[in-house]
């Protein structure tokens, strides 16, 4: 089942984020993390972003896509977003460095290629 144009903005925020996640790590270390409250809170701010836009996906292109881990995806926002005070630094660390790649992967092929400008 292709996406519907709101679907693919909702996938394409999620690919975004995961992909500026990957940019704003590439290299470092969980210490370097830990050190880094600005970076903390920036990849804190991008997996909430991949959640909600995670829960706006329909649920007819969820239930197509379960490759896609839906309810995990969700399920961190809503910890990110509401116990804020409750987050665990090495659970987002091992989001960062065991699924990002994964789920970058699992979105490239499911968002339609932009069409080429006419003018």
């Amino acid at each position: 089942m292709p996406p519907d144009e709101r679907d693919s903005s909702y996938l394409w925020d999620m690919l975004d984020a995961a992909r500026t996640i990957q940019k704003f790590t590439s290299g470092v270390t969980f210490d370097t993390y830990i050190d880094n409250r600005m970076m903390q809170l920036a990849v804190e701010r991008e997996i909430e972003i991949i959640g909600e836009a995670a829960r706006n996906v329909s649920v007819q292109f969820k239930d197509t896509h379960a490759e896609i881990p839906w309810n995990s995806i969700i399920a961190q926002r809503n910890v990110i977003a509401h116990e804020y005070g409750d987050i665990k630094h090495d659970r987002i660390w091992a989001v960062v460095t065991d699924h990002i790649s994964e789920l970058v992967v699992k979105l490239e092929p499911l968002i339609p290629p932009v069409p080429p400008k006419t003018d």
